[in-house]
C-alpha cells in the first residue's frame, strides 16, 4: 500500500467510523501504512478493526447517540483532527432489503436505514467537526452513493436507501455551508465508493459490468487520493471514485 496523503500536515490524525468494515478496514490499512500519518482512530460497533502501531481501536453504535459521543468526544479533546470518514452503511439486513415498489414500504425498516445511514453520520459530524483544525485543509467525508442523486434516478426503487444517502448529502451541503465560516481550509463531502466487493452489495453484483466490481482496498485508495486532491471550493458537493462529481 503506498497511499501517502500529502496534503494533511505530517503526523495528522485520523478517525474512521465503521473500521470493521469492508472499505473501513481497508481505510484503516491504507492510512496505518502512510509514513505521513501520526495515528488512526478505528471506530466500529464490534470494535474488531485491523490492528497495528498506530491504529487506535474503539467502538462505536451510530444508532445510538449516547455511544457516538462517549466514542468521540475523547478524540476531539485531544487534539485536532485532520480527517474522518464515516464508512458506514446498510442496504438491505436479516429481516429487510431494498425495496423494488412502494408497497413495500415499510416503517422500522427506513427509520434503521436513516438511523445508520443518514442520522448517524451527521451526529458524527456534530461531534468532530470542531474538532477540524483551524489553519490547514482539513477534510470530514462519509460514503455516500449514486443512487442517492435525486436527479440521477431513472430506475426508481430502493426508496429508503436512495433517500437515505440523499438526506446525507444535503446534511454535508449544510455542514459545508457553516464549517466555510469557522474553518475556510476544510471540506466536509461525501463519496461513492462504486460497487465493492463487500457484504452490502453481495446480492446486487449480477449486472455489474465487468471490470466495475472493486475490492475494497481499491476502492479505498481511489477515495484517498480523491480527498488529497480536493480543495475548499469542493466541500459540500460529492465525488465518486474518479474524482467526478455526483450530481444532487
Amino acid at each position: 500500500m503506498s497511499t501517502t496523503l500529502t496534503s494533511l500536515p505530517e503526523y495528522y490524525r485520523a478517525v474512521i467510523v465503521g473500521a470493521s468494515g469492508g472499505i473501513g478496514a481497508a481505510f484503516v490499512r491504507h492510512l496505518a501504512a502512510d509514513t505521513r500519518c501520526g495515528e488512526v482512530h478505528a471506530l466500529s460497533r464490534s470494535g474488531e478493526v485491523p490492528d497495528g502501531p498506530k491504529v487506535r481501536a474503539g467502538s462505536i453504535n451510530l444508532e445510538d447517540p449516547a455511544s457516538i459521543r462517549a466514542a468521540l468526544e475523547p478524540v476531539a479533546a485531544n487534539g485536532p483532527v485532520h480527517l474522518a470518514i464515516v464508512a458506514s452503511g446498510v442496504l438491505h439486513g436479516e429481516n429487510f432489503g431494498p425495496e423494488k415498489t412502494w408497497r413495500h414500504l415499510d416503517a422500522a425498516s427506513m427509520a434503521r436505514v436513516f438511523a445508520i445511514n443518514t442520522t448517524g453520520p451527521a451526529l458524527v459530524a456534530a461531534a468532530l467537526l470542531d474538532a477540524l483544525p483551524r489553519e490547514g485543509k482539513s477534510v470530514f467525508a462519509a460514503l455516500s452513493a449514486r443512487v442517492g442523486s435525486i436527479s440521477d434516478n431513472r430506475l426508481g426503487g430502493w426508496h429508503a436507501y436512495r433517500a437515505s444517502k440523499a438526506a446525507l448529502n444535503q446534511i454535508i451541503r449544510t455542514c459545508s455551508i457553516e464549517l466555510a465560516r469557522k474553518r475556510r481550509e476544510a471540506l466536509i463531502v461525501g463519496l461513492h465508493p462504486g460497487t465493492v466487493e463487500t457484504a452490502l452489495s453481495e446480492p446486487f453484483r449480477g449486472n455489474v459490468p465487468d471490470g466495475r466490481l472493486f475490492t475494497p482496498d481499491y476502492s479505498a485508495e481511489c477515495l484517498l487520493n480523491v480527498i488529497d486532491t480536493l480543495t475548499p471550493q469542493q466541500s459540500g458537493r460529492c465525488f465518486d471514485f474518479a474524482g467526478e462529481e455526483v450530481l444532487p
